[in-house]
């Protein structure tokens, strides 16, 4: 395996590295503040930075007074642009600084944009706050309306306007454009513009002084602009070094993708600082391509992609595995804010709730018909069914919960059932479907009837068709419907049983909840004493067995049917799961991800309280071994059972597969574009 292969390069998929800095700074020592710019350059360039951002007048200072109208530091502004753009030959990255220009008797605050030898262009700040401690327009022209224009930086015409996009020829995707500071503030941002132009990061120098509260604020309008922009948003603000006069700093950077936080400074500190993260663009686009909203309000705003001049760029980014540095989610489904951990949960937990209980009412229904194996899905159906009882005032006996053991069924699953049934109180049965089963495999020939050992799919849907043809005639007995148990990760891989088999139900209420989460949220159930410490005692045990259909008798050495085995572990493909169908990404963009996500067990966060033994990695060739059979289950064959599947409700933003929400194929399609993708970029091993 060599890491020369293309796969292993971010920039093959779409990453962009950024970065934002807070370099030294002295008030109005231009030279000693390019010399602070350059550190910062050269520190980023070792890093194999793309995109540096510098906070607002980070050439100049901020905190400047009547001196930004002093010639003298006007010309050494320029003067050490030109210092900074011939050092830029050299590096890397793109360099974002702030600066003050001159143009046709004004000032105005800008963005000098400068790579590879060249300054490209320079963005005039729209928005001037002039209230309370700022009087910006004491000093500064406002540039909401410089378009279409030329500024000379040093002797040099370059762009100027805020009708400006920069972009790298050879890397697409990355395209970026620019506001200052206050821009961000304003009911309308003029970053909104540059990312309806195309802009896929959104950069905004900031000279925002800090009081209480302030460093929130800006939290809240990053994450706001990234999320409704549809882009990457990365904020740098001055900090150590600026005058004091009568403010403080606190040099805060941070970067969100999506409404994500991806990484942030450490604030007040006193040395230099590169916040660093990788962006993904392609995920950025193809959640455009996804949300019709976006591309309607570049219509409505007059297609701005038309106004806006495109500054291009040769970048020429460093080649090879050069890592990444991005957080990325082991189980994306499952919640991950840890100070929004008991909120989050219960909002997942109580949407089904919620929605059973208003299917319940709807259909004046005496009673609620379940299949309890003991696994995870029947389990987590059953706690659901139990609280929308408490919560609609029913007597939990309302629930009718079946245990239906046949030719696979362990003493330990089937005690489990029965513990869980009786802690929760629930009316409980038991029905042996082996003798209706062995009836039928002899009425239709096969030849387990005549004591072969015979365990094909025949076999283990007569025992999957009998325990839901039960279950419905006995929802029609007694005045009832029937919950279905089966998960969103079933039905993704089509690890059901079509019609009478646990594909089909009145009401699905697990059909939204991937089994990670269902994992998670079970767990999530006894930590929280949601039920009775008896109850909770079941909830663990079930949790800590295999996870099997047991429709095929042990063997010999007594291990029972395992369906990881066969279709892979359930954490990877909730990872695959979630990639393709909510952003739609290529195969080999996701084997990417999942490497850099499951390589390592010791890097990266594990969700809290996450069991230590159960903590896996996995090596490239795993991953793309069972993201090759993911495929051909997902979009090969498993499409006819999703396009039929009953009514349940949606619990994550990762999407659901029911035909009348996020997901709609043909169920004619295949897979070998996706299969064959992933062979062409991922390297064999």
């Amino acid at each position: 395996m060599s890491d020369t292969h293309p796969f292993y390069d971010m920039h093959t998929h779409g990453f962009v590295r950024v970065a934002t800095s807070t370099p030294c700074v002295r008030t109005a020592d231009v030279t000693f503040n390019r010399e602070g710019i350059l550190d910062e350059a050269k520190r980023a360039h070792d890093a194999h930075v793309d995109l540096l951002l510098y906070p607002e007048l980070s050439l100049s200072s901020y905190a400047l007074d009547d001196l930004v109208m002093q010639e003298a530091l006007l010309e050494a502004v320029e003067h050490e642009i030109e210092t900074i753009r011939k050092a830029s030959a050299e590096l890397t990255p793109v360099l974002v600084i702030g600066a003050p220009l001159r143009r046709n008797g004004r000032i105005y605050n800008c963005a000098v944009v400068i790579a590879h030898g060249e300054v490209l262009g320079a963005v005039p700040k729209s928005y001037l706050p002039n209230y309370r401690e700022f009087y910006e327009k004491r000093w500064f022209a406002h540039g909401r309306d410089c378009r279409d224009l030329w500024i000379a930086i040093d002797g040099a015409e370059v762009p100027f306007g805020v009708d400006l996009l920069f972009a790298a020829q050879d890397l697409p995707g990355f395209t970026f454009g620019i506001e200052i500071c206050e821009d961000f503030w304003a009911p309308t941002q003029p970053g909104t513009l540059a990312a309806l132009a195309g802009a896929t990061i959104v950069l905004n120098l900031s000279a925002s002084n800090i009081v209480i509260g302030k460093s929130e604020e800006r939290h809240l309008l990053c994450r706001a602009s990234s999320a409704r922009s549809v882009c990457a948003y990365a904020y740098s603000a001055s900090g150590h070094g600026e005058s004091t006069t009568d403010l403080a700093w606190d040099g805060q950077g941070m970067i969100y993708e999506l409404g994500d936080l991806l990484v942030e400074s450490v604030r007040f500190d006193l040395q230099p600082e590169l916040c660093i993260t990788d962006i993904d663009t392609r995920r950025i686009l193809d959640d455009r391509m996804r949300m019709g909203t976006f591309n309607d309000c570049a219509e409505a705003e007059g297609r701005p992609e038309d106004s806006f001049r495109t500054v291009a760029f040769d970048h020429a980014p460093a080649p090879g595995d050069i890592g990444l540095i991005r957080p990325i989610r082991r189980f994306p489904f499952v919640p991950d804010r840890q100070h929004r951990l008991d909120e989050d949960c219960y909002e997942a937990f109580n949407i089904q709730v919620d929605a059973l209980m208003r299917r319940f009412q709807s259909t004046h229904a005496k009673s609620m018909v379940m299949g309890i194996s003991g696994g995870l899905d029947s389990t987590h159906a059953l706690v659901v069914a139990a609280k929308a009882c408490d919560r609609l005032g029913l007597p939990r006996t309302t629930i009718r919960g079946y245990t239906m053991p046949g030719f696979g069924t362990s003493d330990g699953t089937k005690d489990n059932a029965w513990k869980l049934m009786r802690a929760l109180g629930i009316t409980a049965e038991e029905i042996d479907i082996r003798p209706a089963a062995e009836l039928m495999l002899k009425d239709m020939g096969h030849p387990y009837a005549n004591g072969e050992p015979v365990y094909d799919v025949t076999f283990e849907n007569v025992q999957a068709g009998l325990r839901t043809d039960y279950l419905f005639r006995l929802a029609g007995h007694h005045g009832g419907f029937v919950i279905g148990t089966g998960d969103l990760s079933e039905l993704a891989l089509g690890w059901c049983t079509y019609g009478v088999g646990d594909q089909m139900s009145h009401y699905a209420v697990n059909a939204g909840v991937p089994k990670t989460l269902i994992q998670y949220l079970i767990r999530w159930a006894t930590r929280t004493d949601q039920f009775d410490p008896q109850t909770d005692e079941v909830l663990e045990a079930i949790l800590s067995t295999e996870i099997s259909p047991e429709l095929v008798p042990a063997g010999e050495d007594e291990k029972i049917q395992s369906t990881e085995s066969v279709i892979g572990p359930y954490e990877l493909n909730d990872f695959f799961l979630h990639h393709v169908v909510r952003y739609g990404q290529k195969p080999s963009h996701v084997a990417f991800l999942a490497w850099h996500a499951w390589r390592d067990r010791n890097a990266g966060l594990w969700p809290h309280a996450f069991p230590e033994g159960k903590k896996n990695e996995y090596d490239l060739a795993r991953i793309t071994g069972w993201l090759d059979k993911f495929l051909a289950r997902f979009f090969g064959f498993s499409q006819f059972k999703r396009s039929a599947i009953p009514n349940g409700p949606k619990v994550s933003a990762g999407g659901a597969l029911s035909p009348r929400g996020d997901w709609r194929a043909p169920s004619d399609a295949v897979a070998d574009l996706w299969k064959a993708e992933l062979k062409a970029n991922v390297p064999e091993t």
